[in-house]
């Protein structure tokens, strides 16, 4: 009888406990160090908050790392639902038809609340297809700024409130700074695709590729070589031999970043989520927040400037039930609450006007800290500044560094080295366009 009873309360605890498991999701992210331990924060917010469902996040290395392990899941049909893809993987997750659950479908299909509208447009236009659809959520979204040492602009006799505006204003700050003995060097900057190629070409609102920079389909080729951007890497050439730039290497120019806080260089463009990064290694003197130079005698400048970062990806393949939670997930990641909070910490922009507006109380007392979302929704989005969609852009980031470093050692000049990223860069996307008809 005591046996009866022990097998029966034992069954019943186990039906109890089956009735209150709670579906697990996966999400893989490549978030490591304070950034990670905050996505950590967060997810537990949303755990803690109701019983049904549980994300677990797994730190899967760089952004590469994270998009190819993810890739070689999802063959194994061993996928996570929620991949952190990087913005230049947009391309490559759009193509990969039959793999992704695209982000206004999976909100639909599960009855939950969404409204694209909610979401800052030079943010979301980023993930949405031609029909305005969004494909992703956005995650974690920055923009290029320029910082500046306050002190050096002052023992070169400069305002250190008044960053340039101008390309030609910022050569001028940067000869004073160099003629001065303030510093050996006016200015360097992270990634050359990215800021000084991606964001100069928006910022004038001057297109890189056909096909609406690559958003009109697979077919979408490469046009960086143009006036305005020839222009701007013959300066930055003229500019580093006169000792006024200096090269922060490739990918992501790791080698800038010293160079601004040994005071070398008085001026550093790089993301605006680099911000807390600044302030901690600035140690020795006041930073200074400015937007990005623009040439004043392109017509149209300044026009906006345009993301880095990453978006949440769906995966398919999952039981309807993970997506259920998802769908809830990024119901609670997009609320005002939970983006004022990622974005005070982290510096990346908030993805919503609810959460910017619940900001005005932090920007209001750290000066400089909305700078890039200002700059990002400086005006409306064009065609030409709404972003980028292109295949196998990641190489053709690695052959826009390539032929910079051939125009540095003078093996070829501007509009040389931006032809040859065009022509190599177009037989990469011709061969992703073969792949994915």
């Amino acid at each position: 009888m005591n046996r009866l009873f022990t097998a029966s309360a034992l069954a019943l605890l186990a039906s109890l406990s089956a009735a209150h498991a709670q579906t697990e999701i996966q999400w893989w992210h490549a978030m490591g160090g304070e950034l990670g331990a905050k996505l950590e924060e967060i997810t537990k917010g949303f755990n803690d908050a109701q019983t049904e469902y549980r994300v677990v996040p797994s730190y899967k290395g760089t952004y590469p790392e994270t998009m190819t392990a993810a890739i070689a899941a999802f063959r194994a049909q061993q996928q996570p639902a929620i991949v952190q893809v990087f913005e230049v993987g947009t391309g490559t997750m759009m193509a990969a038809k039959g793999a992704i659950v695209p982000v206004h479908q999976l909100m639909a299909d599960n009855e939950v609340a969404f409204d694209p509208n909610a979401y800052l447009p030079a943010v979301v236009g980023y993930y949405t297809d031609t029909d305005g659809n969004m494909l992703s959520l956005p995650f974690n979204s920055s923009t290029p700024i320029v910082y500046y040492n306050k002190t050096m602009f002052e023992k070169a006799g400069l305002d250190p409130d008044t960053p340039p505006k101008t390309w030609a204003e910022l050569e001028e700050f940067s000869k004073k700074i160099k003629d001065s003995g303030a510093g050996t060097c006016g200015f360097t900057t992270q990634w050359i695709s990215w800021i000084q190629t991606e964001n100069l070409s928006a910022w004038h609102n001057q297109p890189i590729g056909t096909e609406g920079n690559g958003f009109g389909g697979t077919a979408a080729r490469l046009t960086l070589n143009g006036p305005v951007q020839v222009k701007h890497w013959e300066n930055l050439k003229r500019l580093s031999d006169a000792g006024i730039f200096k090269y922060g290497g490739p990918v992501g120019g790791d080698n800038a970043a010293p160079m601004f806080y040994s005071q070398d260089c008085a001026m550093y463009m790089a993301s605006s989520a680099s911000r807390a990064g600044v302030i901690a290694n600035a140690k020795d003197f006041e930073v200074g927040y400015g937007m990005l130079p623009y040439y004043d005698d392109v017509e149209g400048a300044p026009q906006n400037s345009i993301i880095g970062g990453a978006s949440l990806w769906v995966l398919s393949g999952r039981p309807d039930a993970e997506y259920a939670g998802v769908a809830k997930f990024f119901e609670y990641l997009s609320t005002p609450e939970v983006q004022a909070d990622w974005a005070s910490f982290s510096g990346y922009l908030p993805i919503t006007q609810a959460a910017m507006d619940r900001m005005g109380t932090f920007y209001s007392e750290n000066p400089g800290a909305d700078t890039g979302i200002r700059q990002i929704t400086l005006n409306a989005p064009t065609e030409n500044s709404k972003g980028l969609r292109f295949g196998n852009y990641v190489q053709i980031r690695g052959i826009i560094d390539e032929e910079f470093e051939q125009l540095l050692s003078g093996s070829k000049d501007a509009q040389g080295a931006l032809d040859a990223v065009v022509e190599r860069g177009n037989a990469l996307l011709a061969e992703f366009e073969a792949q994915n008809q």
